[in-house]
Parts: C-alpha cells; sequence; structure tokens
C-alpha cells in the first residue's frame, strides 16, 4: 500500500460520525486530528503542519446541527455570504469594532439562511442555533469586558 493510500485509509477509520454536535464533537475531532498527526507527521510534515495550523477552523462546522454539516462545509454557499459581507462593509466604509462586525457577519448569515435550501429547520435545530448564538454572545461579551478591565487603570 502506498503511503498516500496508507494516509487515506488511516483517516477513513478515524472518521465514524459524530452524532450530537457541540463542543464534545470539537474535542472528539481535535483528539483525531493529534491521532492522525502523530502518526503521520514524519513522513508528512507539510500537510502535518497545514493541517495542525487550520485545526480550528477545520472543526467549526461540528458545532452546528449535523444536519446542516454537510452544507456548511460547501465553498459556494461561504464565498456567497463573504461577498454579501464585502458588498456591505463598502457601504458602511468602517466598521466601529468587533461587535459591529459579528453582528453585520450575522445578519447577512440570518438572512442568507432563509434560502437556502435542503436544511431542515426542526424547533430541536432552532434551538440548537439559538443555544450557539448565546454562547457566541457570552464570549464577546466575557471578551469586550476583559479588554475594558486591561484598559481601566487599577485603583
Amino acid at each position: 500500500m502506498g503511503q498516500i493510500s496508507e494516509m487515506f485509509q488511516f483517516t477513513i477509520e478515524l472518521a465514524p460520525a459524530v452524532e450530537e454536535p457541540g463542543g464534545d464533537a470539537v474535542r472528539e475531532a481535535q483528539r483525531r486530528i493529534d491521532v492522525f498527526a502523530a502518526r503521520f507527521e514524519g513522513r508528512f510534515p507539510i500537510a502535518v503542519k497545514c493541517l495542525l495550523t487550520d485545526r480550528r477552523a477545520l472543526t467549526t462546522h461540528l458545532r452546528f446541527p449535523t444536519e446542516h454539516h454537510m452544507r456548511i462545509r460547501h465553498t459556494n454557499l461561504i464565498e456567497r455570504t463573504f461577498g454579501e459581507t464585502r458588498r456591505r462593509v463598502k457601504v458602511i466604509g468602517r466598521l466601529p469594532g468587533e461587535t459591529s462586525c459579528l453582528t453585520l457577519v450575522w445578519a447577512v448569515l440570518d438572512r442568507a439562511s432563509r434560502g437556502w435550501r435542503g436544511l431542515p429547520y426542526t424547533p430541536a435545530i432552532t434551538r440548537q442555533l439559538t443555544e450557539l448564538r448565546h454562547q457566541l454572545d457570552h464570549k464577546e461579551d466575557t471578551h469586550q469586558q476583559h479588554d475594558h478591565e486591561s484598559i481601566t487603570p487599577a485603583a
């Protein structure tokens, strides 16, 4: 068996479907990336470096409902929403901060999601997406609070 075929066979063995989306799925994917990297680092150092560098971006889709994974990873969908975001930013000219940028991106994705075909939206999926948005909002609030504390002089 050639080196490349062995790598792909090992990847297939590592890739059973994750049933529940969220942090556990992301952690499991990260664990599998580590196993893969440990096995092939010596033979494919550049490929493993690329995988490790982009590991966070590669697993983001696992936080969303399982039924949406394949559509979220599709490049056309992503490129279309990036283009719409760029178009809106040109109209605004300049974003005053990270929160306004995230709000704009969320609005673009929210509007685009209404037209996505083939994505089921059950009450459970809507709830998962709402929880994900609250997690992102909480991270943003914590980040802003931390930034404010680092700027505020100590008494």
